[in-house]
């Protein structure tokens, strides 16, 4: 489980410390800060895939997602007694992102480059600096894993020994390190963070995959789009918990039931309502509909990641449903970790009652803050 999520210097996060339950619902007015919340997960995520830098490239490249505020925020400034206003920079530019699990911990120091001659990439970020380390914080005892620059050295025994020397500045450790025999701490981290599953993108549209049959092979994971959905829930159906799969469609579509056929290699999925002569083909569901299936078939997944991470799930639900969604959330929660990012309030008040803690973010002067929430303690890898 991860109980600390750290980010420095993206976005509107100039600093923030945040700890995770397991069940965590992160909710907030608009521009607060919770999508970015969400896309430094994400960023994790693509660090243990080794795309971070390419992931950043998409968002516009390192000096779009930089914190573009001061350096520092003073008490005067925070009273309105004084401007807000940059000064001398005292610290290098930096992007910051860390985990820490119950075991484990990560963190990765993303800055600018050093220009290379006759290079078109001088505008790719480079990693300064990582670490892995045993338990919660960092400290130079426990560190199992470092790495500075283009030097990686790795804790064997109580020797500390170089296992990289020339890692170039836009790779990794985490995939040129992860190693099960001299870095197993490294592969254990890397595994945990590329398992985790994020879904903020299900199509529910007129031209969503989801709404068109295709070929089905057994799927434990609905893809970030949902479109194997009708082999994830026919796989639900056959090696997960097909009784909670029909409970959670009636609680939500009261004497519905929802089914998968196979015809010519292709997987077509049905739903069947009361009333109706005919099932309905997911081209005939509304978009609320067939966004909670989609949910559903996340939820119930028969192989649980370590964690879910869901970004405004409520997006085109009824508000009937906002209660059976929150009941499969808590469900899940003792599967997996689950974190969700909303700002409907109808959500957050259903996740609390499931036993979520909830964290409410402001943006006084444009910095993304954890309302009333104690940070834990935190220290960042030095690039020397």
């Amino acid at each position: 489980m991860i109980l600390t999520v750290a980010v420095e210097g993206y976005r509107s996060l100039r600093r923030l410390v945040l700890p995770l339950d397991r069940l965590t619902v992160v909710t907030g007015a608009n521009g607060v800060g919770k999508s970015g919340l969400y896309r430094a997960l994400r960023l994790l995520g693509d660090v243990a895939e080794g795309r971070v830098v390419a992931a950043l490239a998409e968002e516009g490249g390192l000096g779009s997602t930089l914190w573009a505020g001061p350096e520092t925020i003073s008490r005067r400034m925070t009273r309105g007694e004084v401007p807000v206003e940059g000064a001398v920079r005292r610290e290098r530019v930096a992007l910051k992102l860390g985990v820490a699990f119950d075991d484990f911990g990560y963190a990765i120091d993303l800055g600018l480059p050093v220009a290379a001659r006759g290079s078109l990439f001088n505008r790719d970020p480079e990693i300064k600096a990582e670490a892995v380390w045993a338990g919660p914080v960092l400290r130079p005892a426990n560190t199992l894993a470092r790495r500075t620059g283009p030097s990686v050295t790795v804790l064997r025994g109580r020797e500390r020994h170089v296992a990289i020397g020339d890692l170039p500045p836009f790779e990794t450790m985490m995939t040129h390190a992860a190693d099960p025999e001299g870095a197993p701490e490294v592969l254990a981290v890397r595994e945990r963070l590329r398992a985790v599953r994020f879904y903020d993108h299900l199509r529910t549209d007129r031209a969503a995959p989801s709404r068109h049959p295709r070929i089905g092979t057994r799927t434990t994971a609905l893809a970030g789009d949902g479109g194997d959905l009708a082999a994830a829930i026919q796989t639900i159906r056959e090696i997960g918990d097909a009784d909670a799969l029909d409970r959670a469609v009636d609680a939500a579509f009261p004497g519905a039931a929802v089914a998968v056929e196979e015809r010519d290699g292709l997987f077509h999925l049905s739903m069947r309502q009361p009333g109706l002569l005919r099932p309905l083909g997911p081209a005939e569901l509304s978009d609320g509909t067939l966004r909670y299936l989609l949910l559903l078939a996340a939820l119930l997944t028969p192989r649980p990641p370590p964690l879910l991470v869901f970004n405004e799930p409520e997006t085109s639900l009824h508000p009937d449903l906002i209660a059976p969604l929150a009941a499969l959330i808590g469900e899940a929660a003792s599967r997996s970790q689950v974190v969700v990012v909303s700002h409907a309030a109808s959500l957050v008040d259903r996740l609390v009652e499931e036993g979520a803690e909830a964290v409410h973010l402001t943006r006084p002067l444009g910095e993304t803050l954890a309302e009333g929430v104690e940070p834990p303690t935190w220290s960042w890898p030095s690039r020397r």
